[in-house]
């Protein structure tokens, strides 16, 4: 907990190598009810060649360990040998090399913060990342001290009859007092973020893989009791994920044993232990009735990271945690080309964009912006982010399309090659992939040095007969720890279509390019021409297709050329992105209300979406929704919330009752299939919610209907929201029926907590209250606090951001409540304030006062001080 001293900034220019090394780690847990007791013997050499130099003194990490014996080589220390405070033990004096043992005291049951060992509806668990092992023991807990670990846990056979650990089992039997044990070997040295321990009473639904090399893995997926009907979903999607690393990277399973447990009460959503991956059941759980399709690809991408994670981040892992994005980027990477491939790959390209655009954009532009590998922080936790994760998935991606699929594979094999078994750095991964497809790619580099998001400005001119000249200027605002910015390697495909949408081919002058329908331009200069030869000058140029650069770009398109676009576009991102630009500029220009021109002309536009045959209904669901208020806000600069929510509620209207004969059509034409796939629920459900903001007492009883018929979460959460919306005198009687039907089950109750939060007036502040002392919420379980809390903010951000201020009263409120609960939580909750300086003077006024309350409290965890710190004086 942070004091009146200012917590310690860790920079990564300060780095220095550990001075000591732990080879072997073995450990004894006895489990109890209401303690555990954990005994260590940790083999530690020094790490230095120099027997005559003078060894510093030994300092393990440990917070909230109750130290009960401690000896070097099986001689007890005295107590002016060592000092124990409240975040290590520092052994004074020691040799090159010896054997530690310690023997501690722990309460899982009271640990809240769901960090290092703690309970979960009657089991044991861990989250050890990223630095939740100095909760369990005493120990160099740094990602590059690898370790051979062996784990022997011994607890009540009738209350744990499953204990679990990393690696393969070794023994197992029975104790004295009905207590019974397990241990465990992992052969492969891992850093202790990697530790896993899981007790309890758990039932295990099995299979197997035979890798490529003939090697049987036994499959183990372990739930609470009752729920592995839920289960099959994730098991073929590990089963898959298996399959297609080995075919699209080459790497095979390691071990003989795999095993994934589910758990209520996560922080995140999974996590890569090795060999025992510990998840949130909100990504292993998957069943058509209580799952929606969301949710199903969810778990498949979830399963999917965490597997991957088993070469890039347990193979591989970070020297320190400035690497962060080396595996996590690197991971989020291929687990978006594996949905690609097992999904649709526009539909998924739009989704990771909306990403960025939503969130990632929002944290550049805002005080905990940082590179993708920060140069400081005063808690990691904190940078657990969508720039460490998606914008590092980004800079992967840039990779991929400079270098084709297979030079990339060349450079993974090089990495793989040169660093199997160990820690190393963003830097390390670069020259893999330079040296692999000898290339120098100094200036790449800055995509990991610099935030920020990058804004390219593109001109493009008629020069001559069939000649064009593309100039491009890059240029990146300043950060609040970076002023200036040097110029980015940035990808450029483009293409050509015709005013009657047709794509056009062309050719780059002066280089050996054919005749081409899309090229690729690579930019490394602050501003940069190239000419191209194109056979109609009179063209529409189709910029930066499938999001190829994580930057803003700006060309002077007329809303013709957009709608154009929008109709015709043969890239699929890209026509839904010229939807979303001719939307924005509308809703984010100076005036009023907007006109019955721009009106006319979205409504015309998404009509053509509608009626088009070309296009899958996910593809359609996508272009006729407005863009989100969230990604508006970041691009806020003279406009005022109140009118931009004003022109989105209007625009949203319009589009509603223009279209309504076609909103009834798409809806009634799926509504009668009596097969529909997850692309059909999704269009329907938007016309759905489209028809009822038109006129909802007229299409009431279809929404009322769609809840009651449902067979599947799906439809039946998506009439639910919608009549959450609306002001239907049969409201509460709807939510109250799917209460009653769903109770038992928390994750869908978590849906229905977040069905509540949408309706656009003061009401929502009071149904808030209400769910928050409802007996099936708690503070101490992140998915319900997300359920509400998160859901409001980012689902309904009018009412957050309402005038009154009450919106950001509720989020300082829970703030405050979550500091001393779970920290990590908390401090997410109070990046939601990043934007505060961008609003007028009312909302600023009301936030700095939020702010600077939460500020002065007298135990304020480092996680919640750094981010507010930040957000106030940055």
């Amino acid at each position: 907990m942070h004091s009146s001293a200012k917590p310690a900034v860790k920079y990564r220019k300060d780095y220095q190598p550990s001075q000591y090394l732990i080879k072997q780690t073995k450990l004894q847990f006895e489990l109890f009810e209401d303690y555990v007791i954990v005994s260590a013997q940790l083999s530690i050499t020094s790490n230095t060649q120099k027997t005559n130099k003078t060894l510093k003194p030994l300092i393990l990490d440990g917070i909230g360990l109750e130290l009960l014996s401690i000896s070097i080589n099986e001689i007890p220390l005295q107590k002016i040998e060592f000092i124990v405070d409240k975040q290590y033990l520092t052994i004074n004096k020691v040799s090159q090399q010896f054997t530690l043992e310690t023997k501690v005291k722990i309460f899982p049951n009271k640990n809240t913060s769901l960090q290092g060992l703690y309970c979960s509806n009657q089991k044991f668990c861990t989250q050890c990342e990223a630095e939740g092992f100095r909760n369990i023991t005493y120990y160099l807990d740094r990602p590059e001290i690898m370790s051979e670990f062996f784990v022997s846990i011994e607890a009540d056979k009738k209350l744990y009859p499953l204990l679990l650990s990393n690696g393969n089992l070794l023994d197992s039997g029975e104790l004295a007092n009905q207590r019974h044990f397990t241990s465990w070997h992992d052969p492969y040295p891992k850093p202790s973020y990697l530790f896993a321990l899981v007790g309890g009473d758990l039932d295990c639904l099995e299979d197997s893989f035979t890798t490529m090399s003939g090697r049987v893995v036994q499959l183990q997926l372990f739930v609470d009791k009752g729920k592995l009907s839920q289960c099959r979903f994730a098991m073929d999607s590990l089963i898959k994920s298996m399959i297609w690393d080995e075919e699209n990277f080459g790497r095979e399973y390691d071990l003989d044993l795999y095993m994934i447990v589910a758990v209520g009460d996560f922080n995140m959503g999974a996590m890569e232990n090795k060999g025992l991956n510990i998840f949130n059941t909100a990504y292993v759980f998957a069943h058509e009735k209580t799952a929606t399709d969301a949710d199903f690809e969810g778990v498949e991408r979830v399963i999917a990271h965490e597997y991957f994670h088993n070469w890039t981040g347990n193979r591989v892992t970070c020297r320190n945690w400035f690497q962060l994005s080396l595996k996590e980027g690197l991971t989020v990477f291929r687990d978006q080309k594996f949905s690609e491939d097992m999904q649709s790959a526009a539909v998924e390209r739009i989704e990771q964009v909306k990403i960025i655009r939503s969130s990632q954009f929002v944290e550049d532009a805002g005080p905990m912006a940082h590179p993708i590998r920060p140069d400081s922080y005063i808690e990691m936790n904190n940078f657990y982010t969508v720039t460490v994760y998606n914008k590092g998935a980004e800079v992967i991606r840039m990779m991929h399309t400079l270098l084709g699929t297979k030079g990339f594979r060349a450079g993974m094999d090089c990495y793989f090659d040169r660093h199997d078994g160990q820690a190393v750095t963003c830097e390390d991964f670069i020259k893999a992939m330079e040296d692999a497809n000898k290339v120098d790619w100094q200036l790449f580099r800055n995509w990991y040095r610099q935030a920020g998001t990058p804004q390219l400005n593109i001109h493009i001119k008629n020069i001559g007969i069939k000649t064009l000249s593309i100039e491009f200027e890059q240029s990146c605002p300043a950060t609040s720890e970076q002023n200036e910015k040097e110029p980015f390697m940035i990808p450029v495909k483009i293409g050509f279509i015709d005013q009657q949408g047709k794509p056009l081919k062309f050719k780059l002058s002066n280089t050996k390019s054919s005749n081409a329908e899309q090229h690729l331009i690579v930019v490394t200069q602050r501003q940069q021409k190239v000419t191209i030869e194109i056979e109609n000058t009179d063209c529409i140029p189709s910029l930066l297709r499938d999001f190829s650069a994580p930057l803003k770009h700006h060309y002077n398109y007329s809303q013709n050329d957009l709608a154009t676009l929008f109709a015709n576009d043969s890239n699929s991102f890209n026509r839904w992105d010229a939807g979303q630009n001719l939307m924005s500029i509308i809703l984010l220009s100076k005036e009023e209300s907007i006109s019955n021109g721009d009106l006319s002309t979205i409504s015309k536009a998404i009509n053509n979406i509608l009626t088009d045959k070309t296009l899958d209904n996910s593809l359609k669901s996508l272009a006729v929704q407005l863009p989100c208020l969230n990604s508006l806000i970041g691009e806020l600069s003279e406009l005022s919330l109140d009118l931009l929510f004003k022109k989105h509620q209007q625009l949203k209207q319009y589009i509603a009752s223009s279209l309504e004969k076609q909103w009834l059509d798409n809806y009634d034409s799926i509504n009668a299939k009596s097969h529909q796939t997850a692309s059909d629920r999704r269009l329907k459900n938007i016309a759905l919610n489209y028809l009822m903001i038109c006129n909802e007492d007229h299409y009431a009883l279809k929404a009322i209907n769609q809840q009651n018929r449902a067979t599947n979460m799906t439809d039946e959460i998506s009439a639910l929201q919608a009549i959450c919306s609306s002001n239907l005198k049969q409201k509460q009687f709807q939510v109250q029926a799917f209460y009653d039907k769903w109770k038992d089950e928390d994750l869908v109750l978590d849906k229905w907590f977040s069905a509540q939060i949408k309706p656009n007036d003061q009401s929502v502040f009071n149904t808030i209250n209400e769910l928050l002392s409802h007996k099936k919420f708690s503070y101490t379980n992140p998915n319900k606090v997300r359920s509400v809390i998160s859901a409001f903010v980012s689902a309904n951000p009018q009412q957050f951001h309402s005038p009154t201020g009450a919106g950001y009263e509720l989020l300082a409120e829970i703030i405050i409540k979550l500091n001393r609960v779970n920290p990590q939580i908390s401090a997410r909750l109070a990046k939601q304030f990043g934007q505060w300086k961008k609003f007028d003077n009312k909302r600023q006024a009301i936030i700095m006062e939020l702010l600077e309350n939460i500020l002065s409290l007298s135990e304020l965890s480092n996680d919640v001080f750094e981010v507010v710190n930040k957000n106030l004086n940055s």
